[in-house]
């Protein structure tokens, strides 16, 4: 199994190891916590080692999503959006739900709409204000490309065992209820 083999590259705080199993041909992989040591902080360790999976997963579901659809994981990640509200989202919300600019939104918006996949529409609780939602063809266009990337994501996490998830979603759920941030720039939309 992989995952257990690839836990033997680091020492118990989590550094990665100068020596390792690595067998003939086989090297460690390079990645935005290859430089650290055991002399670095373990949270600034722990970060990295998020980040390294996460940047991987990225990578790859993009990779896969313009192979398999066009489409640029923004562009999906907005669609994801739009599919949890039928009746559509303003563009501040977009941004927001999406952790990007405005100006990111409208140009991810403006593609999307130039396909015919989201389309403008006034915003039935303020008619000054328009909102964005799917088209039919863009929900339709959304559910099989959800439906793949469900299926690479689960592709992907095969070798960690179901335990393992578990305990993983449950120690993320407390470091993210106990992180010290300052969510108040993101709640007033000034960052």
């Amino acid at each position: 199994m992989r995952i257990k083999e690839s836990m033997q590259d680091f020492d118990e705080q989590g550094a990665r190891r100068t020596e390792g199993p690595f067998g003939a041909g086989e090297r460690p992989l390079l990645d935005l916590e290859s430089r650290l040591t055991s002399e670095h902080h373990q949270s600034l360790r722990l970060w990295l080692r998020m980040l390294s999976c996460t940047t991987r997963i990225e990578n790859e579901v993009g990779r896969r999503l313009r192979t398999t659809f066009g489409i640029t994981l923004p562009r999906f990640d907005l669609m994801a959006q739009l599919e949890r509200f039928p009746d559509g989202l303003r563009m501040g919300e977009l941004s927001k739900r999406m952790m990007v600019t405005g100006g990111n939104v409208t140009g991810i918006t403006d593609q999307l709409e130039r396909e015919a996949l989201v389309m403008r529409v006034q915003d039935a609780k303020d008619r000054r204000a328009s909102a964005v939602k799917l088209t039919s063809a863009g929900r339709a266009a959304f559910a099989e490309m959800a439906a793949t990337h469900e299926r690479w994501i689960e592709e992907m996490l095969a070798d960690v065992p179901a335990e393992d998830k578990a305990t993983m979603i449950a120690l993320l759920s407390t470091m993210k209820r106990t992180l010290r941030v300052d969510d108040s720039a993101r709640a007033a939309g000034t960052e």
